[in-house]
């Protein structure tokens, strides 16, 4: 079977999975939030055109009061999408909501969202306290104590005078996490904003979007993008895969662990046990992959083992499924 069929994209097709083998056996079921509820975010028919890429999300809702993590490898479009829900790009096609009535991303509306980027918005030539000074005027909702008391538990000395430029990427991002968390908001929208701090602080940044989100007594929602998938885990409530454009999965972390499996058999069944995993690693010992928990009866006969998988190994068997990469 050839890899553009392998890597088609179901949920372009409302809930139309092609008559094929490869349909009926490992395609990714279309699905919503799954549960009802409020919507920090809701986008309908987002499309964006670049030469050679096209990011296309029919349907996209983020739930309010909880953690998103939006999952992907390296251009499948996470900071697009992102750019496009934060405003920093305006040329798209689609339309994009929030907090369930907000129809327009008004100032208002910006007044209650925070954002952090891969890069550094703040200029080089800033000093941490013309970060604070500057961060005040900006946003009537930017607290001097709550900046300063965060500063000082991420390590940042507003008192050195060194500037932005002269940061770590790592302190870069801490700066910029502190200045965001210090704004009374309802929406945080972070871009990858673990992937330049150390394990240690990687554990902090969860503990913080935790404290965020339970301050906020169901309020307040946080959505992330993220390639350390298994750092980021015990902060995820709802998981959102994107692969070149086009969203292949969603849903609540406990459903997924739900819908998919993780099986471990015997070397010599590896054959039998592939045509119905999405992924398979084999070893002279064994393999183990994951397959949709409906479809474990067809697996029977095998000397298998299941276990609930981890959401970084539901998330790199949805990203195999259908990516154009060839492995």
């Amino acid at each position: 079977m050839s890899e553009s069929r392998k890597s088609k994209n179901i949920t372009q097709a409302e809930n139309a999975c092609e008559d094929t083998k490869w349909a009926d056996e490992k395609c990714l079921e279309k699905e919503g939030p799954g549960r009802e509820g409020s919507q920090a975010i809701r986008a309908r028919n987002l499309q964006k055109k670049y030469k050679g890429f096209e990011l296309s999300v029919p349907q996209l809702e983020v739930p309010k009061g909880f953690a998103t993590a939006l999952i992907g490898e390296n251009g499948a479009g996470k900071t697009t999408l992102l750019n496009l829900l934060t405003g920093i790009r305006l040329d798209f096609k689609g339309e994009v909501s929030y907090f369930d009535r907000e129809e327009k991303l008004s100032d208002s509306v910006q007044e209650r969202i925070g954002y952090t980027g891969p890069g550094c918005y703040f200029l080089p030539h800033w000093t941490i306290g013309q970060v604070e000074e500057i961060s005040s005027l900006l946003f009537t909702n930017f607290h001097r104590e709550t900046f300063r008391t965060l500063c000082e538990d991420l390590g940042i000395d507003r008192k050195v005078t060194e500037t932005v430029k002269k940061l770590s990427d790592g302190n870069r991002m801490k700066l910029m996490l502190a200045a965001v968390l210090a704004r009374d908001t309802e929406l945080l929208i972070l871009d990858e904003p673990a992937s330049p701090l150390d394990p240690l602080m990687r554990d902090k940044l969860c503990d913080m979007i935790r404290e965020y989100l339970e301050q906020g007594a169901g309020e307040r929602s946080v959505f992330f993008s993220t390639h350390n998938i298994a750092d980021m885990e015990n902060v995820t409530d709802y998981a959102i895969i994107l692969e070149h454009g086009n969203i292949v999965e969603a849903g609540f972390v406990e459903d997924l662990k739900e819908k998919y499996i993780l099986v471990k058999g015997e070397a010599e069944d590896a054959e039998k046990a592939k045509e119905i995993l999405f992924s398979i690693s084999r070893s002279a010992y064994g393999f183990e992959g994951i397959c949709l928990a409906r479809n474990l009866d067809r697996l029977a006969g095998l000397d298998i083992a299941t276990e609930t998988p981890t959401l970084s190994q539901i998330s790199v068997a949805v990203m195999k499924a259908n990516t154009r990469l060839k492995l």
